[in-house]
């Protein structure tokens, strides 16, 4: 196709147009794209010596949630609520009275165990009392069996001394008969007054057994009193740990049942994440290795933590229902494991984290570098020693 050029004298003239050059046999392009694959391949590189040296060693999941052990207010008695001491969302310190509940129908049962040792102790002091009267009946009754059994001797002997005196005629045989009958009635009287002594001494030991059964109801009574201060005491809810109330649903003239829960406090600076992580994830993880924590609520900030304990069991296994894989139809799923991950972010950090958040957890295994291929020689080297 012929294209018309102007001359410099402005006339114009006819020729040929240039030939197009490809963009690929331009040097220009050529130099780029050497370049590019140049930068390409050392970007590859780079990243094949970061994954080797530091990527393949981390651990991540996004099934990560930030817990805390909380404790769950509730009575150990029955009541009418009195007055509750704290408000939603305050913070506490152990030892904090939360909740008091009416406490006279409790201060009524102490004292009713009040008044039973008091009778108990009672009963013991009139038994001592008895008992001492008892002592002095004792020695009355051997005293009397004294002179009863100086008396059935005397009689015997008169008896014995008559006996060849009536024999020989000296004296009458009526009075040698009255002799013998009174040595026999003061014999009597020996025996009974002996039976009287030991009645009285057998009564000591009833008495000793009323003082240790009048003790034994004081002890009851005792323990029972023991038991009502124990509820008396109950009347007032503490808080064991320090922390934050939350879930508050008591109100004052509530009646409340012992265990019905009233509120929880949560130990804001104990928390700690629970980040579930697949079974392929853990072969080299460890307790003490680093951790890397993503809040969400934080914008993405990442705060410092690391691995404090390992579940003893995948989540399947604690479930209230696990799963049976020898029944029925079977389909391979991959299970998770719960790892504790122990927080070890500042203060600053620290107030905005509140159990249930969600964040996103990354541990560093490098630490356990080559375990699992110990493990592989070490049962290599068993069964090898086994055949």
């Amino acid at each position: 196709m012929a294209i018309d050029h102007s001359n410099a004298h402005g006339e114009t003239v006819e020729g040929d147009a240039p030939e197009k050059v490809p963009p690929l046999k331009r040097p220009g392009v050529r130099r780029g794209l050497l370049i590019g694959a140049v930068a390409v391949v050392a970007a590859g590189g780079l990243w094949l010596v970061n994954y080797q040296l530091y990527g393949k060693f981390m651990q991540d999941t996004n099934d990560a949630y930030i817990q805390a052990d909380a404790v769950t207010i509730s009575p150990r008695i029955s009541g009418y609520v009195e007055q509750v001491l704290v408000s939603d969302n305050q913070d506490v310190k152990a030892g904090q009275a939360l909740v008091r509940i009416d406490a006279r129908d409790y201060d009524a049962q102490a004292q009713q165990y009040q008044a039973q040792i008091d009778v108990a102790k009672a009963n013991v002091q009139n038994v001592r009392a008895t008992m001492s009267e008892q002592e002095a009946a004792i020695a009355q009754a051997r005293a009397q069996l004294a002179s009863a059994e100086e008396d059935a001797r005397f009689a015997a002997r008169e008896a014995a001394r008559y006996a060849p005196l009536a024999a020989t005629g000296a004296e009458t045989g009526e009075r040698l008969a009255t002799l013998r009958n009174q040595a026999a009635k003061a014999r009597a009287a020996a025996d009974a007054q002996r039976a009287v002594l030991t009645s009285a001494q057998r009564r000591i030991g009833s008495l000793n057994a009323q003082i240790r059964q009048a003790e034994a109801q004081g002890e009851a009574a005792r323990a029972q009193l023991a038991a009502a201060h124990v509820n008396v005491g109950s009347t007032v809810l503490k808080s064991s740990i320090a922390g934050r109330v939350g879930d508050r649903t008591v109100r004052a003239g509530q009646f409340v049942q012992a265990g019905t829960r009233l509120m929880t406090v949560v130990p804001l600076t104990k928390l700690y994440v629970t980040a579930n992580f697949k079974e392929t994830q853990i072969g080299m993880m460890r307790p003490g290795q680093p951790a890397t924590i993503e809040v969400d609520a934080l914008d993405g900030t990442k705060v410092s933590g690391h691995v404090e304990s390992i579940s003893p069991g995948t989540g399947a296994q604690f479930s209230l229902l696990p799963p049976q894989n020898a029944t029925g139809n079977f389909t391979k799923i991959v299970q998770r494991v719960p790892v504790r991950i122990a927080i070890d972010a500042g203060p600053d950090a620290r107030r905005v984290l509140v159990p249930g958040l969600s964040v996103t957890v990354t541990v560093d295994t490098k630490s356990a570098k080559g375990a699992q291929g110990g493990i592989a020689r070490q049962e290599e080297a068993r069964r090898d020693a086994g055949k």
